[in-house]
């Protein structure tokens, strides 16, 4: 059953509990002020900038929980804190993503295992430790940030795209398994994003089409999907029809992603 806002009662009913990764700015920290905005949730955030982070803590009234996600003992660390914090995590949305932009054989050993950690590893590690006490329970719902170049790929970014696109496997095959447990898996798939993310991967966003659109507009999305169980969400909803066409006819997809880009 998807998750619906709901406000402690008279008699001390538990609110649910929301862990959210990447919460320190762009689409994280968008999310955080969306939840916190319907209310009845706890907000449990995490991120790497502590500064940052605890601002967006104090603005949403969420528990700050800083660490870094690449390392393995971070992601421990991370879950171990909030299952002591609050005994469940009841949403888990991976908002934590890094970008690099460039042609493939000039990208940097360290930069390929950077996207890859933090867009792929670092989230399936989460899902890991948080799944079983979500399936014991019956209920939960894992939220995954994906991107429009996981679905059609994107020049320049091939690492970035696989590992988003291996993110889009992973809950499909993950809904399949978790289809009779009460455990939600939803995937949102926005195209640019107006966040720092350009900024700090060195290389700022150059295409004409799609317009990045606010980061309010994806958080709306992850919202619609705790609320309303939703599988996929593309933001904006139009590039759901360029992914069809890369799915049913993918060369004619590549013929007008040479011309147009």
């Amino acid at each position: 059953m998807p998750y619906r806002s709901r406000r402690p009662s008279a008699g001390g009913a538990v609110r649910p509990v929301a862990l959210i990764t990447g919460a320190s700015s762009g689409i994280g920290a968008a999310v955080a002020a969306r939840i916190a905005a319907e209310g009845g949730w706890h907000l449990l955030l995490n991120g790497r900038d502590e500064e940052r982070l605890t601002a967006v803590a104090k603005e949403t009234s969420g528990t700050p929980l800083p660490t870094d996600l690449t390392d393995p003992r971070g992601r421990e660390w991370l879950v171990a804190r909030a299952l002591h914090r609050e005994g469940r995590v009841d949403a888990l949305i991976a908002g934590a993503g890094i970008g690099w932009a460039g042609p493939f054989t000039r990208m940097p050993a360290g930069a390929l295992d950077a996207v890859l950690s933090v867009n792929l590893s670092a989230a399936l590690h989460l899902v890991r430790l948080v799944l079983p006490g979500m399936v014991a329970r019956g209920t939960g719902h894992i939220v995954l940030i994906g991107s429009m170049a996981g679905c059609v790929g994107v020049r320049d970014e091939a690492v970035y795209a696989a590992a988003k696109g291996g993110l889009m496997s992973f809950a499909e095959s993950l809904r399949y398994e978790l289809a009779r447990t009460g455990v939600r898996v939803s995937m949102i798939l926005p195209g640019a994003v107006d966040t720092p993310f350009f900024t700090r991967r060195g290389v700022p966003y150059h295409r004409n089409r799609p317009r990045p659109v606010p980061a309010s507009r994806v958080a709306d999305a992850v919202w619609s999907a705790l609320a309303a169980g939703r599988d996929d969400a593309f933001v904006p909803p139009w590039l759901a029809l360029p992914a069809r066409v890369h799915g049913l006819a993918p060369g004619v997809f590549r013929a007008l992603a040479r011309r147009f880009g």
